[in-house]
């Protein structure tokens, strides 16, 4: 094949391959005929950059002119030392710090609970408070001497019916209405006599009537004199402190209610067997049992 044909072949697929190249090249070359000599422009055709081939020798520097020394690594003998950081200038200008944040405003501390005061009140204020062994004991009654009249012939009457065993004679005696004379915590509407013939052991109301006298002949206590809720109230065992009672008033109470009642009245705090309540007017309030 003539040499000028081999040389287009060359250069065609020079060009193809500069197509594909995306980005530039990094080093250039000329074609060269096969004698070596340059063609930069033959027969219309002008040189074009290619790449550089892997491995290849790096072209000889022109006449004249000494290739660049290889820079030698860092750390090694004869290697540039790097220069210091030059100072800043003065007069330059600050440079502005960051804003500090100004610190929480502290919580508002919220009040605290009074203390309560100590028993017998607080010396500082001069305000004294009763403690439990500063109240006094209720007085206790027998008989029927310090009752006034229509409370005392009250007590008469249920006393003389409760000796008779008939319980119909207690109705009575009964008050009656919305504020009728309590036999039972709850309020049915119910009969009373009926009400205290079932809670009777005998089923005829003559155990209630036997419960009746015990209590109204025990002591007595006077609630509230001269207040709003005025009362006469048997047996006294429910104001006192039952584990405080005496031999002599343990036997009172043993005529209401057995030992075994008695040690669970004790861990319940209160005597819970029945009692009387009279008004300073001679009302039957309450026949009643509980706490």
């Amino acid at each position: 094949m003539p040499p000028r044909s081999f040389r287009a072949l060359r250069l065609t697929g020079a060009l193809a391959m500069a197509v594909g190249v995306s980005s530039p090249a990094s080093a250039f070359s000329q074609i060269t005929d096969q004698d070596g000599a340059s063609a930069n422009r033959q027969g219309g055709i002008v040189s074009v950059p290619l790449p550089p081939v892997p491995d290849a020798a790096q072209p000889s520097p022109p006449a004249g002119e000494s290739a660049p020394a290889a820079a030698p690594p860092a750390g090694a003998p004869g290697a540039p030392t790097p220069s210091a950081p030059v100072a800043p200038a003065t007069n330059a200008a600050p440079v502005a710090e960051p804003a500090t944040q100004a610190p929480p405003a502290p919580a508002t501390p919220q009040p605290e609970a009074p203390a309560m005061p100590p028993a017998g009140g607080d010396p500082d204020s001069g305000i004294s408070q009763p403690r439990a062994a500063d109240v006094p004991p209720a007085e206790i009654f027998y008989g029927e001497e310090k009752l006034p009249a229509p409370v005392r012939d009250l007590r008469r009457k249920l006393i003389e019916v409760a000796k008779t065993g008939e319980i119909e004679k207690l109705k009575p005696l009964l008050e009656t209405g919305p504020e009728g004379t309590a036999v039972s915590t709850s309020d049915d509407g119910q009969d009373p006599i009926e009400i205290l013939k079932n809670a009777s052991g005998d089923g005829k109301g003559v155990e209630l009537l036997a419960i009746l006298l015990e209590t109204l002949q025990a002591g007595y206590v006077h609630l509230d004199p001269g207040g709003e809720n005025e009362l006469y109230m048997w047996p006294y065992f429910t104001q006192v402190n039952l584990e405080k009672l005496t031999k002599p008033q343990l036997v009172e109470l043993f005529e209401l209610v057995t030992a075994g009642d008695y040690e669970r009245m004790v861990g319940n705090g209160s005597y819970d067997f029945y009692r009387v309540g009279l008004s300073p007017e001679g009302r039957f309030e309450f026949f009643i049992a509980g706490d």
